[in-house]
């Protein structure tokens, strides 16, 4: 070829080592402190629960990859987006989850949650949230069965959120925030969902995830940083009826949320700025919730909704082009 002769081809122009497999294998590495502390903590039950969801969404990805004429389905399949849909939907559920639900929970994340809108990167939710949200409303009963651990009793009893929520801020007075903080089980106390017992697991696969450069830093940091503000103002206005902010932020699915899927790469916004009013909005409407909504949790609700307006933040929040 002459030297004289111009290459086009379209961006990227500058490549990373970085490819989508990688990226998510790294994703699920990340998630491994949790998912560990989860099993050893509910044994069996959580191991089933893990391990239905992580075999249905990769059956169900294999076949809606069929159904949509996809090439190369078993090669796609398992480039690791449906595993972590599948990890994340399972860490998302109590440990007293029947299978079939985990089931249910499978199909709807890998049918409405990512392949009716086209597959992987098409997707404007968050596939394990739309599944989470949804057997959420649809078995209420099933979702809200918080266990302590089978190391104490298979009962189950309110998680913290809850407690404050029905019961005020005299039911939580007494908890011991630092076992909260590391996922250690507190008597007569509801866990949560399993892979959100522990927080310093998750912060170590965040951790993870910011020194690899797969998420940035800010977004998290603003997301608990904005619920640890808004709390903390009306605990200051009225402690007697509002819980501390550390209690905020060593309870529910606030470090899963704001670690893992807050920072979606498909679906929170590209730009920088956007990123920020992203984390921003996510941390005020989980506080909402939390403080004045009839559900005890808001992570969920409050990381979809930005969604929803994750294309209208892009649209303000977009670089000029040259010369505009």
């Amino acid at each position: 070829m002459s030297p004289n002769n111009f290459i086009i081809k379209p961006a990227p122009f500058l490549r990373g080592r970085e490819d989508i497999k990688s990226i998510m294998w790294t994703v699920v590495m990340a998630l491994m402190p949790a998912t560990l502390w989860a099993i050893y903590l509910y044994r069996f039950r959580a191991l089933m629960v893990i391990l239905t969801s992580l075999i249905f969404t990769e059956i169900f990805e294999i076949l809606f990859l069929k159904i949509r004429g996809v090439k190369n389905v078993i090669e796609k399949s398992f480039d690791g987006s449906a595993f972590i849909t599948g990890l994340l939907l399972a860490l998302n559920l109590p440990s007293t989850s029947p299978m079939w639900m985990c089931v249910v929970g499978s199909f709807v994340a890998m049918l409405f949650g990512k392949h009716i809108f086209g597959g992987l990167g098409s997707n404007p939710f968050n596939p394990a949230l739309v599944a989470r949200v949804f057997l959420l409303l649809s078995f209420p009963s099933l979702m809200t069965r918080w266990s302590i651990g089978v190391n104490l009793t298979t009962q189950t009893f309110a998680t913290p959120l809850g407690m404050l929520k029905t019961q005020g801020v005299s039911s939580i007075t007494n908890l011991d925030y630092l076992k909260l903080f590391f996922g250690f089980p507190i008597e007569n106390v509801g866990g949560g969902s399993i892979g959100e017992i522990s927080e310093f697991a998750i912060l170590i696969g965040g951790t993870l995830l910011i020194f690899r450069r797969i998420i940035p830093f800010f977004v998290p940091l603003i997301y608990i940083g904005t619920v640890f503000v808004f709390t903390a103002i009306f605990n200051l206005i009225d402690p007697t009826r509002y819980a501390s902010p550390f209690f905020h932020m060593v309870t529910g699915g606030l470090f899963l949320g704001a670690f893992f899927m807050a920072t979606d790469m498909v679906t929170s916004p590209i730009t920088r700025k956007g990123k920020v009013i992203f984390a921003f909005g996510c941390g005020l409407i989980t506080s909402i919730i939390r403080l004045f909504g009839s559900y005890p949790e808001g992570v969920s609700f409050a990381i979809l909704i930005m969604e929803a307006l994750s294309p209208t933040i892009e649209k303000f929040t977009k670089n000029k082009k040259f010369g505009e």
